[in-house]
């Protein structure tokens, strides 16, 4: 079955930051699925995780999906640094810091004036999505009914600070590097080691426990090699490093409008909140978003079950998270 789909580049101008800093000539790359209601009160807004692009995420897009397009018109903004919107690999002075607040701003302008949308029926997002489905509720409180969060908190913790800067180590480490997270040519071997490090983040210590990562390849080199460095080694260095600084700074307080107040900025938010941690996920912890339950109005918790670490929360391939996902998601949509 198939379903009406556009896409699009939205030209934003010389975009103002939250750094102070102004993206020039900033442009905004988007894809719907579905078609608008005439009251235009079926959008779910649907925004890419770290590194991806819009086109990887649409495989829980249909009838039977996670995300149903005959019932909903579902919007794909692409992140600023992901290589379709502005970014380091097509934008020779973007900016040193973007940041998520910066990207929901961009994106509620492409919904009013591309579509004439002015509320939205829900914002759903993993990892990074994540993230800016909570910036989305605390940035536009009374213009968001819903939001989906899935293996993502309002503030980017300690320890995961430390991954994404072991991360932006690595990458400064290599001789290609010129500074600020520009190169002179792709570091091919600092891919390498950045893509060695993220399989060990990415997927739970009981995964490998398990030997879960033999059902793909005959051997953990062959794995590393073909799952991860083959992935890491198609991407841009400089977009890496960008989405990563991005990532590291997520945190829906850090605004004029809350001034780092952290639980102001939860007990903000108007909509309904469904927070779904993996259980094993090493980047986002069930204990941060348990820690973020008390200073919301209206929110569950309903954690993925299972040793797939933050792969749970984007289960491609995965029929088992992905049918737990499915009936968690339809039932909030629903209520």
């Amino acid at each position: 079955m198939t379903w009406p789909v556009q896409q699009g580049v939205l030209t934003l101008g010389d975009l103002p930051l939250l750094s102070g800093e102004v993206m020039r000539g900033a442009k905004l790359s988007w894809k719907t699925h579905g078609t608008l209601s005439p009251a235009r009160d079926n959008v779910i807004v649907y925004p890419t995780s770290y590194s991806a692009q819009h086109m990887e995420l649409e495989w829980l897009i249909g009838p039977e999906g996670i995300l149903d397009p005959t019932r909903w018109f579902i919007v794909q903004p692409d992140m600023f640094g992901n290589g379709l919107s502005s970014s380091p690999s097509n934008d020779p002075n973007f900016p040193a810091l973007v940041t998520s607040w910066d990207n929901v701003q961009a994106q509620r302008r492409l919904l009013t004036e591309t579509f004439g949308v002015e509320r939205v029926a829900c914002v759903y997002g993993w990892s990074m999505g994540a993230q800016q489905a909570y910036h989305w509720a605390a940035a536009f409180p009374d213009s968001v009914e819903r939001i989906v969060a899935i293996c993502g908190s309002a503030r980017t913790a300690v320890h995961n600070q430390v991954f994404l800067r072991s991360l932006m180590a690595v990458l400064e480490a290599a001789p290609e590097h010129i500074g600020g997270g520009r190169f002179t040519a792709e570091p091919v071997a600092n891919i390498r080691a950045f893509a060695r490090i993220y399989a060990s983040w990415a997927l739970s210590q009981d995964f490998y426990r398990a030997g879960l990562y033999l059902a793909s390849e005959p051997d953990l080199e062959s794995f590393l090699r073909n799952q991860w460095e083959a992935r890491w080694a198609l991407r841009s260095a400089g977009n890496l490093y960008a989405q990563a600084v991005t990532w590291d700074a997520g945190d829906i307080s850090a605004n004029s409008l809350y001034g780092g107040d952290l639980p102001l900025a939860l007990g903000s938010i108007q909509a309904r909140v469904l927070l779904m941690p993996g259980e094993t996920d090493l980047y986002f912890r069930v204990a941060d978003n348990e820690a973020e339950m008390p200073h919301l109005r209206n929110a569950a918790l309903r954690p993925i079950p299972g040793i797939n670490g933050h792969r749970a929360g984007n289960p491609a391939g995965n029929a088992e998270d992905a049918a737990f996902l499915r009936a968690q998601v339809r039932d909030w949509l629903d209520a």
